[in-house]
């Protein structure tokens, strides 16, 4: 960063303020700010409590839209006249300090540079100034871009490069040239218009080379570029084709003539002497004899005034007081010495700035933050000390004083101050007074607290941190600083996951995913959205729930897929499941295989066969509830159309099973534990009576007298598409009950060898438990193939080893 830049023009006085004068007190809490912004084709809705919402942007006449853009698509962007560039330029200038005014110093030696400076632009060549820290880099910029204001269609664009990527100087330097208000254009709109604008680029503080500029130059052909640069930045491509310039220190003379000009009085012998050993140490940076002039000026301060009669004799005796001429050391790393002949308020903004990384709150925010009403003339003391350098549209410390003031003492309190600053911008941020601009004047400071907080070893400061990110990021994202919105949901977050905020964590997640689907990130803001969704579900957040579904449906479609999960595409939400029943799967029945070998009992052929299944829900999903939407997306469509054809062969499979089993009138019209009770067969409704003394049944597996078989619960791996049956030859038993074999069987399930003897097992002890016809009692086997069969219910009997298997399944 340049630190060679000083504030010119005067300040004005201002009369004493009421110390009870309510600047900052809080009111009481607003309403939510909603901003609508159209980003590529996207509409954007900046919503603080919810989280943002993103739509596509409605093509014209849409009412919804008509109180954010006229219910039309934003007009075109327009080109600033050259009069409002001009005042769009001066607004962007760092505020000017209060206090006396500051110091007009001369361009020295400069005269050459500046010359072939311009001289290189006006013939449209682009130029790389390179020169450390403190060698007036600034101040040049500042010459060569007044002498260059008209040689370029759209004038002179000055952009500061400090902490900026290539694709953030494009839409800053979009910003300056086009009135768009609230609109965001996406890559390949933002480089349509910039290959049309033909201006002469000033860019300061740049902080990268290499590639990365060589983009930034590709992406404006128009422009001519004068950037400048640290030594220790990466020199352009071999084929940028930029001339470079670089800036050295001032001579022994010139720089002499600088402390001069800065003490405003002639030197002594002693303090020429002492220019010329700092020159030497200082390699004639411009910075070091600015800040040598305002320790010369604080020694003739201390020093008594030899015409005032009060200080006469303490001057002239031996014990007077007399200033020595710093040291070297002093001269070379002053910013200690300097900072501890200013006022308490100077001090303690330099504290402030130390634990910001150097940032420097804007002057209105000082009194505040320092507790004092005048606080902010601090910033001029400052500034006249050569401490503070202006970047962009704000002020932070000069070159290597952040160094010198650590070493000093002044960053032991950094988390206290940056938990200061940061309460006090939270509540500043989210006061709706402040504008989106304004917010974005103030991100670097923000972020810095933010940074100094996270991860935060003390209590309270993650929290802290939260609550400044949630304020901030909003007006971010409006003001159309979208680097600074996605740094402060990033640490946001960080701050969440620390302190346990679940919901405020969840919220960061929700905004990280809208910003990545409007950069064009779709596979991370997938992955955003759904651990949003995910944490919101666990809290029961429905509304925020929805918006997030709803801008992954729009991933999924910009994506050309589903949804994970078998959300569609268009948006589509799962219909809330009914209490008594599981919800069907979003896409659709996944597989509709049924139990087969479940039939109900129909008292005669005429009567509708009864569907017995279980109520579980089958291996593929839960069962549909309605008609199946085959209106859908293209893969639902095919999963709905097979799996309609399916459940119809099923079910003919089963009605055609109920009515061939159907042959026989029961004894007596009695239901058996472990038989489906069947309304038809009785007088009075369902009628169970227990089982007759003798029966060799057991609860959940017999047959009745007419050997009607019990739904098992496992479906059958046989081929559903053969419906045909025919039941095998009866052989009765003792008794007169026929045998298993008499029972109607699966076509798939070849049968098995009944029982040769008759049973002996004595009749149950106690009553079984009818069952009804809704819930039949399953007798699940497996099949060697590993799919699972149907088996109906059997009885079990002291019949030989073999006409059981020796795994203890049932035989047929």
């Amino acid at each position: 960063m340049d630190n060679d830049k000083f504030g010119e023009g005067a300040g004005q006085s201002r009369p004493p303020r009421d110390t009870a004068t309510p600047d900052f007190v809080h009111p009481a809490p607003a309403l939510a700010r909603t901003v609508r912004l159209v980003t590529g084709d996207f509409l954007l809705t900046v919503n603080p409590v919810d989280g943002s919402e993103i739509e596509p942007c409605p093509p014209g006449g849409d009412p919804a839209h008509a109180e954010g853009h006229g219910g039309k698509q934003p007009a075109r962007p327009v080109r600033y006249s050259s009069e409002e560039r001009a005042e769009r330029q001066r607004a962007a200038q760092p505020p000017l300090p209060t206090g006396p005014p500051a110091l007009r110093l001369p361009l020295l030696e400069r005269d050459d540079e500046r010359e072939r400076l311009v001289r290189l632009l006006g013939r449209g060549r682009s130029v790389r100034l390179t020169g450390p820290a403190g060698s007036g880099r600034s101040t040049l910029l500042d010459t060569v871009a007044d002498d260059c204001a008209d040689l370029a269609p759209d004038g002179v664009v000055r952009l500061s490069g400090y902490r900026r990527t290539p694709s953030e100087l494009l839409y800053e330097l979009f910003a300056v040239v086009y009135n768009a208000p609230q609109q965001r254009p996406d890559r390949a709109g933002l480089l349509e218009r910039i290959r049309d604008i033909g201006a002469i680029v000033v860019l300061d503080d740049l902080e990268f080379g290499g590639a990365a500029l060589g983009e930034l130059l590709d992406a404006a052909p128009e422009c001519a570029f004068l950037v400048a640069a640290t030594p220790d930045i990466a020199a352009p491509a071999a084929d940028s084709h930029l001339e470079e310039v670089f800036l050295a220190g001032l001579g022994r003379s010139s720089s002499l003539e600088l402390l001069k000009r800065t003490v405003e009085r002639p030197l002594t012998e002693d303090e020429a002497n002492w220019a010329g050993d700092l020159w030497f140490e200082s390699e004639g940076l411009p910075l070091r004899f600015v800040q040598a002039g305002a320790l010369l000026r604080q020694s003739d301060s201390l020093r008594p005034d030899p015409e005032d009669p009060d200080a006469i004799g303490v001057f002239d005796s031996a014990d007077g007081v007399e200033v020595p001429l710093p040291t070297l050391g002093e001269g070379a790393a002053p910013a200690a010495l300097l900072a501890s002949r200013l006022g308490e308020s100077a001090r303690q903004t330099l504290r402030f700035a130390v634990a910001l990384g150097g940032e420097v709150p804007h002057q209105a925010h000082l009194p505040a933050l320092v507790g004092d009403t005048h606080a902010d003339a601090a910033l001029g003391e400052l500034m006249n000390c050569g401490l503070l350098s202006p970047v962009g549209t704000r002020y932070r410390l000069a070159a290597g004083v952040i160094a010198q003031l650590t070493e000093k003492g002044y960053a032991d309190d950094v988390a206290a101050h940056a938990h200061t600053v940061a309460q006090h911008y939270a509540w500043w941020a989210g006061h709706p007074s402040v504008t989106p601009d304004r917010a974005v004047a103030e991100a670097d400071a923000v972020l810095a607290a933010l940074a100094a907080l996270v991860p935060g070893e003390e209590a309270g400061h993650p929290s802290a941190a939260v609550l400044l990110a949630r304020s901030a990021a909003p007006a971010f994202a409006a003001g159309l600083h979208w680097t600074a919105w996605e740094r402060a949901l990033r640490i946001g977050s960080e701050a969440a996951r620390i302190s346990g905020e679940v919901a405020e964590e969840a919220y960061f997640h929700h905004e990280l995913g809208v910003l990545a689907l409007c950069t064009g990130s779709l596979e991370r803001a997938r992955a955003e959205l759904e651990a949003s969704i995910a944490m919101r579900g666990a809290l029961a957040d429905k509304r925020g729930t929805v918006a997030g579904r709803r801008a992954l449906a729009l991933v999924a479609d910009r994506a050309g897929g589903l949804v994970p999960g078998g959300r569609t595409p268009a948006g589509e939400e799962v219909p809330a499941a009914r209490h008594e029943e599981s919800a069907s799967p979003p896409g659709g029945v996944s597989a509709a295989v049924l139990p087969l070998g479940a039939s109900g009992r129909s008292k005669s052929s005429q009567e509708p066969a009864t569907l017995v299944a279980r109520r579980e829900s089958p291996a593929g999903g839960a069962k549909p509830r309605g008609p199946l939407n085959v209106f859908g997306g293209a893969r639902r469509n095919l999963v709905a159309a097979g799996a309609g054809a399916l459940l119809a062969a099923v079910l003919g499979t089963v009605v055609t099973l109920g009515a061939a089993s159907d042959h026989e009138e029961p004894p007596g019209g009695n239901v058996r534990n472990g038989q489906s009770a069947n309304e038809d067969d009785a007088e009075n409704g369902l009628d169970a009576d227990e089982p007759a003394v003798g029966s060799t049944s057991r609860p959940g597996g017999d047959p009745d007298a007419t050997g009607t078989a019990t739904p098992s619960s496992s479906p059958s791996s046989g081929d559903p598409s053969k419906p045909g049956i025919e039941p095998s030859p009866s052989s009765s038993k003792p008794g007169g009950r026929p045998s298993p074999s008499s029972r109607p069987t699966t076509p798939t399930r070849p049968p098995s060898t009944p029982p040769t003897k008759p049973p002996t097992t004595p009749p149950p002890t106690s009553t079984p438990t009818p069952t009804p016809s809704t819930t039949p009692s399953p007798s699940a086997t497996t099949s060697p193939e590993g799919s699972s069969s149907a088996s109906a219910p059997i009885t079990t009997s002291s019949a030989p080893a073999s006409s059981a298997s020796s795994s203890g399944s049932p035989v047929i």
